[in-house]
């Protein structure tokens, strides 16, 4: 017998959340319905109150509950250093490194021609905008290093440089603390490619 039409829905809503399959998707619904009412409440509460309030900031295009964020109203910030990332949890991430303190452009996303994804989902507009808009001397191109964030962060360098901006891409290679015999070898040559001399 199958599971009522309700609970059917609530599985298939669950399975839109990225790594979440049947069984887990099952498991979870299962698990709300059974055991935690009160959680699935609070979810439930949670997702239209973010739904209802939040919107993309009009400046760096994450989200928040006003027009513009308050990172990017922050007199505090480098509003000449543009960093560009694909997700605001990878602008969190640049975020925790206390190394950064220019302002942000968030993709919400990459190109990925196999996605259906072009520069036109993204819109690129906003971005160039922003890069040239005579405050910015310099943008930081912090996309991933996948096939998709380096197709990006290609597409976004040859667009910017195209218009007289100055450009650069943040390095990879091996990680602090890392022992280089468990670093992969296309990290450990990048790293040598990307080496530097050390001041004297």
């Amino acid at each position: 017998m199958n599971a009522p039409s309700s609970l059917e829905a609530l599985i298939e809503a669950l399975r839109c959340l990225p790594g979440v399959g049947p069984k887990s998707a099952q498991r979870m619904a299962y698990h709300l319905m059974q055991h935690d009412r009160g959680g699935a409440q609070l979810l439930a509460d949670g997702l239209q109150r973010a739904l209802a309030a939040l919107r993309h900031c009009q400046r760096c295009n994450t989200f928040t509950e006003a027009e513009v964020c308050g990172r990017c109203l922050s007199g505090k910030r480098d509003a000449s250093l543009l960093c560009v990332v694909e997700t605001p949890v990878d602008m969190n991430m640049m975020e925790q490194t206390h190394a950064y303190s220019g302002l942000y452009y968030v993709l919400m996303g990459r190109v990925s021609p196999l996605d259906g994804i072009g520069p036109g989902e993204l819109r690129l507009d906003r971005l160039l905008a922003r890069a040239c808009d005579g405050v910015v001397s310099e943008v930081i191109i912090a996309t991933n290093y996948t096939n998709e964030g380096e197709a990006t962060a290609h597409y976004l360098s040859e667009m910017l440089k195209s218009r007289g901006v100055s450009v650069s891409r943040i390095a990879r290679g091996v990680p602090v603390g890392g022992e280089l015999e468990y670093v992969d070898a296309g990290t450990l040559a990048q790293a040598l490619r990307e080496r530097r001399t050390l001041d004297p």
